[in-house]
């Protein structure tokens, strides 16, 4: 079988998979921000990112506390405090803390009456002199104990994917939405809900199959043709999309192309939805028809940010056509940087894009699954020559922090030599380990990284063989990256391989999960105790989200719609909506810790992770986020946009 049929026969069972999914506080560690050069400031070169403001969320914890958590910044002096202040039915605003807090940016409020409205605001202290507060948070009278943010929606159809970015210039990320209606629908709300604009992708967008559907078609399958990310750098955040004929953008100009073929990239202002640039989609392959995307946003020259476009269509019933591009938006026009085509070369790719710095210049390549790109678009290595095909799952992160920078973890599907996944050196491709399989059938369909075991150095990586579920997919294992051992012994009390969630206020790793079958999809947080595993379906819960209404995508999908770092401290949000679709149900931790770090969407690696989607998967940063860790350098970034009083 040539590499060509290999690669053919396993996206249309990636297909297939698709739609079958579709259908239907731990100890404190201390993690302070290090004295270093850049503490007066950033480098010279150092990359443009978003002017953040200090995300301070409330929510009730308990029956009389309340947990506050709020943003370190990434370019926040070494030695800042913060003052917590509360204001109780709008009267007078009293500091809580009576000394400064220099630990973990979160407090616990147990003496507020919450029976009456509370806005709770944060300021920072600087060498003994505070600053000017925060934007308030509120938490309204009398209001429940849940771990949830609730953001109101317009009613409207089933969603798939959230974006965040801070479209108006105020520090808080707002949202975009996709709305799965025919036509389909992207609309935009700010941080508190409030509906700025619609999107509507027309009748070229009707025609929903995920491999080969309309010319404006978005977010089905592995494809999403949309990101958010301020790309001009004036501290506002555009919107990104792939478009057709037919369109209506958000101040009510249509798109128009010569035929329902042809496609075009919009750049969208945030705040209006009106297009301000587009540039045609290059026309190498429109004798196959239109193509599908992939978008997502790195900084390819290590300063300021492109807009990186995976685009595919497929030639007859056989093999795909590949494309790459990347695109500088000034604020007034787009302009292709350069373009890369596949053509014959044997690049297998799979369901995600990374864009990440493997080598630590300071410059973002862009990866997939078995070949990776430099920032200039000429082919850095293939993985093809070491027995890589096609898989659906693969990772970018300092796995092991006792290794030299950063490594890779994939898996493989229905892989004719039986191989199930692989690790190796993201900088140069070199394979450090592999596991195969000598039985018929060898199909790693699940993998994931994370630090889960502290009693072994770096992250964990595990697996399934078979299929997604948990009766017929057989666990390969719990492995140390670093030592490429069983973690666990027995493999079928490994964890289900979806995805992470920074939750409980230790550095481990905690996990999102959705039972494989759609009729019992449960979806939750959860924990793997090293000391007492359990089966994947008996892990302990952290969370129920149906406990407080919620449903992950689509209703009914193992995916949630967003998970990152968008509020509070460096922990994650789980993003669900309610079963009607008017509502986000935003889940953020109510446990305190004491570990500081910089919001980790400070981080380069983990911001370009936030702008991707494909097949949803965890975002890593790009340094060792785990037991055992070492302060963080400070990122080498600089705040895009004008200076912003809190």
């Amino acid at each position: 079988m040539t590499a060509r049929n290999r690669r053919v026969r396993a996206l249309t069972l990636c297909a297939l998979t698709s739609l079958a999914l579709g259908a239907t506080a731990g100890p404190a560690v201390s993690a302070p921000v290090p004295r270093s050069a850049s503490s007066q400031g950033p480098a010279a070169g150092a990359r443009l990112m978003e002017r953040l403001d200090r995300g301070v969320v409330a929510v009730r914890s308990g029956e009389k506390e309340v947990l506050v958590s709020w943003r370190l910044l990434g370019l926040d002096p070494e030695g800042i405090g913060f003052d917590v202040e509360r204001s109780t039915d709008g009267g007078p605003y009293r500091k809580l803390n009576r000394k400064v807090l220099t630990g973990g940016t979160n407090y616990v409020d147990a003496t507020a009456d919450l029976s009456r409205s509370n806005r709770y605001r944060v300021r920072p202290v600087v060498d003994r002199r505070t600053q000017p507060p925060s934007r308030p948070f509120t938490l309204s009278a009398g209001h429940a104990t849940e771990p949830v943010v609730r953001v109101p929606l317009r009613e409207g159809g089933r969603i798939k994917f959230v974006w965040v970015g801070d479209l108006d210039g105020d520090g808080a990320y707002d949202y975009v939405l996709d709305r799965q209606t025919a036509p389909q629908k992207l609309e935009a709300y700010r941080s508190d809900g409030t509906f700025l604009w619609e999107l509507d992708l027309g009748p070229n967008s009707v025609q929903q199959n995920n491999i080969e559907g309309g010319s404006a078609t978005v977010d089905v399958g592995h494809n999403d043709g949309v990101t958010v990310y301020d790309l001009d750098s004036d501290g506002r955040a555009e919107v990104a999309v792939r478009v057709a004929n037919g369109v209506t953008f958000g101040d009510g100009t249509k798109h128009t192309e010569t035929d329902d073929v042809r496609q075009s990239i919009a750049i969208l202002d945030g705040r209006t939805g009106a297009p301000k640039a587009t540039a045609p989609v290059p026309d190498d392959y429109v004798t196959d028809g239109p193509m599908y995307a992939r978008f997502g946003v790195g900084h390819l020259d290590g300063r300021t940010p492109s807009l990186v476009a995976y685009m595919k269509n497929r030639i007859g019933n056989g093999d795909f056509n590949l494309m790459y591009t990347a695109w500088k938006f000034d604020g007034r026009s787009l302009t292709q940087q350069w373009k890369f085509l596949r053509g014959d070369q044997d690049l297998p790719d799979g369901h995600n894009t990374r864009i990440v710095d493997v080598d630590g210049d300071g410059r973002d390549e862009v990866g997939e699954i078995g070949f990776l790109l430099n920032g200039d678009g000429t082919l850095r290595y293939s993985l093809a020559p070491q027995g890589v095909i096609h898989g659906d799952r693969w990772f970018v992160a300092d796995i092991d922090p006792g290794r030299k920078g950063l490594e890779g973890y994939g898996i493989q599907q229905d892989h004719p030599g039986g191989l199930l996944d692989y690790y190796y050196d993201a900088a140069t491709g070199a394979i450090i380990w592999k596991h195969s399989s000598t039985e018929p059938g060898a199909d790693a369909g699940r993998g994931m990284v994370a630090d889960i075991d502290p009693r072994f150095p770096g992250m964990e990586v595990w697996s399934i063989n078979g299929e997604v579920n948990y009766e017929q997919g057989r666990p390969t294992g719990l492995y140390n990256a670093a030592t490429d051992q069983l973690a666990e012994p027995d493999t079928t009390k490994q964890p289900w391989p979806h995805m992470g969630v920074w939750w409980d206020g230790d550095p481990l790793r905690e996990l999102f999960n959705a039972d494989p079958f759609p009729d019992r999809r449960d979806a939750r947080i959860e924990k793997w105790d090293p000391a007492d595993p359990a089966r994947p379906w008996a892990l302990p819960r952290v969370v129920t989200t149906s406990e407080y209404g919620a449903v992950t995508a689509l209703g009914n999908m193992v995916y949630p719609h967003l998970v990152g770092d968008i509020l509070g401290d460096w922990r994650e949000e789980v993003v669900l909506t309610s079963p009607e679709n008017d509502e986000l149900v935003i889940f953020t931790t109510d446990r305190p810790t004491g570990t500081r770090l910089y919001t980790l969407a400070h981080n380069p690696a983990y911001r370009n992770g936030l702008t991707l989607k494909g097949y949803l998967q965890s975002g890593n940063v790009d340094y060792f986020l785990g037991h055992g860790m070492t302060a963080p350098p400070r990122p080498n970034i600089r705040y895009a946009g004008p200076p912003r009083g809190e």
